[in-house]
């Protein structure tokens, strides 16, 4: 092969790997109406005081189908803003029949407030670079998370500061309601995963069965 072509061939290769095009964000199926219709029947069922929220597509892999804005779950919940509507109905359920419960029974006191840091948030995953490039279930109000609760003997349980409590009672709380939400969303992230997780519960309506 002559020198000149084999410099050529040489050049195009480089030039195939410098220009490949950036992974596109992750994008998900949105729920079907009929999907949609059965789940806010389902809230309705519960006695749930809920908004319907209007279907909006914010481009670049962000937006909201089949989203709700939860009103009232029958404890008071911060910081909450639209939620896909299987996601608000898993996380009623499991406030309802497992967070509630655990800390009167293991606490000794009922639920007060549960204090989430949110749900919708056009952006990326963090805290993992293979997956730095993907949408977050923020991104389509697929997430909540959780950054603590308030007891009604006014005790205060955080992810940040409890997680490792040496406390056996808080300790244990928290570990029952992490194993609980693993039976009801597809992806659960605590501390144990990654630093970005420290302080909250990642709770994902995924259907990815993956829980750290």
């Amino acid at each position: 092969m002559k020198p000149a072509i084999l410099i050529l061939l040489v050049l195009l290769a480089a030039c195939g790997k410098t220009e490949r095009p950036a992974q596109q964000p992750r994008r998900i199926a949105a729920p079907s109406l009929r999907e949609t219709t059965q789940c806010l029947a389902d809230l309705r069922a519960e006695s749930i005081a809920f908004r319907v929220l209007p279907d909006k597509d914010y481009g670049n892999g962000c937006g909201l189908a089949g989203a709700v804005q939860l009103i009232e779950i029958g404890v008071p919940v911060t910081g909450l803003t639209a939620v896909r509507c299987g996601q608000a109905r898993a996380f009623d359920s499991w406030i309802r029949h497992a967070v509630a419960p655990a800390a009167f029974q293991m606490l000794g006191s009922e639920l007060a407030r549960v204090e989430t840091m949110g749900s919708y948030a056009c952006r990326n995953v963090v805290g993992s670079a293979r997956n730095a490039d993907r949408r977050s279930g923020h991104a389509i109000a697929n997430a909540i998370d959780i950054g603590g609760f308030v007891l009604k003997d006014g005790r205060r349980v955080t992810i940040l500061n409890d997680w490792t409590s040496p406390d056996p009672a808080v300790h244990a709380f928290l570990q029952t309601i992490r194993a609980s939400a693993c039976k009801r969303f597809g992806t659960v992230l605590s501390p144990d995963y990654n630093a970005a997780h420290r302080n909250h519960l990642h709770l994902e309506n995924d259907g990815a069965r993956f829980c750290r």
